[in-house]
């Protein structure tokens, strides 16, 4: 059977995707050494990802089929070994799709199981967009938050982040949360300088203010099925929806280089 056809037979057949692009830091797998943005990026490694996995499925008479696609190349992931988890700073950033609680729980055991560590230590969390016209508001950010307070309380997560909210939503978050955030990151292409309110506030409850460079929408739906649809020839995409991105990096502290880095991606099929 032509690896083609064996790649579009478990697609069709799948109703998760789980995504592993193993580690970043040598790029010599994607096509592209520089990409222009964070979501060419991420096209690019689930390009990448897919072509290689699906090439290496050996070729069988009759393929075994999964509801769960576990596309994860065990050659470009490196699991953190107890010796050296000291000397790690595991950081990840959670961009949700949906609204959906359980992703956050799901992702930080996917991030831990793939990455071989019982804990994170810090988890920043990027709310999915919202509908044109409405603002994020402390009723969106509770649920998913009260998600991350039961992973710092289970020991899975050392510290919890935001991203991109201003001087009174972060207070709004400080005062109602019963695990405080740790870090905010802010968009400087949407503000050149931290604003002084901001910056007034988290000096005073001790909250890290970040810098970062990622989109609003780290890949877009359309964005996420054109990368599988270029993996492997025939693939029918339209049922596949994005649920969830975690994009890890794992730094030596003592050092301050950057050991690995990579993406988790999890998507479901729409069941008609």
């Amino acid at each position: 059977m032509e690896p083609h056809v064996y790649a579009k037979m478990l697609l069709d057949h799948a109703t998760t995707l789980k995504l592993h692009t193993g580690n970043l830091v040598n790029r010599s797998r994607l096509k592209k050494k520089c990409p222009s943005s964070q979501s060419e990026e991420l096209q690019d490694c689930i390009r990448a990802t897919l072509s290689e996995w699906f090439a290496s499925i050996p070729p069988v008479t009759e393929p075994e089929l999964s509801r769960i696609l576990d596309c994860t190349i065990p050659q470009n992931t490196e699991a953190i070994t107890p010796e050296e988890r000291e000397e790690l700073k595991v950081s990840v950033k959670l961009f949700l799709s949906e609204s959906d609680c359980s992703s956050v729980r799901n992702a930080v055991d996917m991030a831990c199981a793939s990455l071989g560590v019982s804990q994170l230590d810090s988890v920043i969390i990027a709310p999915p967009l919202l509908s044109e016209g409405e603002n994020l508001a402390l009723a969106h950010l509770q649920p998913l938050w009260e998600e991350l307070e039961g992973l710092v309380h289970s020991q899975k997560v050392a510290a919890i982040g935001t991203s991109d909210l201003d001087k009174t939503l972060l207070e709004q978050l400080y005062n109602w949360a019963q695990v405080k955030p740790s870090s905010n990151q802010v968009n400087l292409a949407s503000c050149c300088v931290m604003p002084p309110d901001l910056t007034a506030f988290a000096k005073e409850f001790d909250i890290q203010l970040l810098t970062h460079n990622d989109p609003k929408e780290l890949i877009s739906a359309e964005g996420f099925q054109e990368a599988v649809q270029e993996s492997s020839k025939d693939l029918q995409v339209a049922d596949w929806r994005l649920e969830w991105v975690l994009r890890y990096s794992i730094i030596v502290k003592s050092r301050g280089i950057i050991k690995a880095k990579g993406y988790l991606i999890h998507a479901k099929k729409k069941i008609q």
